[in-house]
């Protein structure tokens, strides 16, 4: 409802590639309801049913959809928006070798939905990393198809910690519309949370000390920056960490320990719960994350529930759009749609 009491625009997403569900539910905040969410990973699908019983997920791959059934799904499930979390691996270093050759391509496979829906908007969201130099290539075809259907289209680079998320994840997101008054109209949004970011501390000392460590307030003065990303990996590999060399040395200097996932947060002595997936001392090696601290630093609602065994549910997290960067974007795509209509 607005504030009159008229209703609001009713906008319709369909979501392919939706995960563990970061993207769906910053467009649902910003107003969007799901006609269909796509996703592969049986565990991700549990995921959004638990959290969201009146979401219609489908269990299945968009490749299979775009090359037999992208007509139908078109026809039964028409959206104003048609968006994408696509796999960052093959824009990557690790994977920019493998190119449309990996099975973890997917951008054909959404452009040839996105043909078949024709939304008003569509929304595709990837790895920074496709706007460099030797992406150029991939950049003009992406372009070219979506013109030819009629779309205008702008790229931006966002950087979470804008939107209130207490991490410095740089992720590329194209826009297109249709309507060349709702391009107009569009603006990318600006930071929701301008000046001192939060913190890694702020962000999770209650967390921390859910066990009663003695040591967390002291650990949370020192985290007194934003994370580095947080990488859910690839099926392809081993158990949870936070990522590669570089990338664990930044982790390192924050207090936390990168070298893999904790169960449960230490105990008043430091050291953490027989089982807890982890043994020694926080306060001698750092704070070894827990999947729930890894999905605050993602912008991920307290109750918001991930289903699977530890690795599974990690990824999911590690892998997600964070959820205000979502909803800030998703806003401003439908300002510019409902522009289009007058005050």
């Amino acid at each position: 409802m607005t504030t009159d009491g008229k209703q609001m625009t009713d906008l319709t997403v369909l979501e392919l590639c939706t995960g563990g569900g970061g993207q769906a539910l910053g467009l649902e905040r910003a107003g969007f309801v799901p006609q269909l969410l796509v996703e592969i990973d049986a565990d991700c699908c549990a995921t959004l049913r638990a959290n969201r019983p009146g979401w219609l997920v489908m269990h299945d791959d968009i490749t299979r959809l775009a090359a037999e059934a992208a007509k139908d799904l078109a026809y039964a499930y028409p959206a104003d928006l048609v968006a994408a979390g696509l796999p960052c691996t093959p824009h990557t270093r690790g994977g920019r070798q493998l190119g449309a050759a990996d099975t973890r391509y997917l951008w054909d496979a959404a452009l040839r939905i996105i043909a078949e829906v024709l939304p008003r908007a569509v929304m595709l969201e990837t790895s920074n990393a496709i706007l460099s130099p030797r992406f150029a290539l991939e950049r003009s075809s992406t372009l070219r198809r979506l013109r030819a259907l009629g779309y205008q289209c702008t790229w931006c680079v966002t950087d979470t910690s804008d939107y209130g998320v207490p991490q410095r994840r740089r992720r590329a997101v194209l826009v297109a519309l249709s309507d060349p008054a709702a391009f107009d109209a569009f603006i990318w949004p600006g930071p929701s949370y301008p000046g001192i970011p939060l913190t890694v501390g702020a962000a999770l000392y209650p967390m921390a000390a859910a066990g009663g460590w003695m040591g967390a307030r002291y650990w949370a003065g020192r985290a007194r920056d934003v994370a580095p990303v947080v990488t859910g990996g690839s099926t392809k590999h081993g158990g949870p960490d936070l990522g590669a060399s570089q990338g664990k040395a930044a982790w390192r200097k924050l207090g936390i320990d990168p070298m893999g996932i904790a169960d449960a947060a230490p105990g008043p002595d430091g050291k953490y719960p027989r089982g807890g997936g982890k043994t020694g001392d926080a306060g001698e090696t750092g704070l070894m994350l827990t999947v729930e601290m890894a999905a605050r630093l993602q912008g991920f609602p307290p109750d918001w529930e991930f289903t699977g065994g530890k690795t599974s549910r990690y990824r999911q997290v590690g892998n997600a759009f964070p959820p205000p960067a979502a909803h800030a974007i998703g806003s401003a795509i439908r300002a510019a749609l409902t522009a289009e209509n007058g005050p």
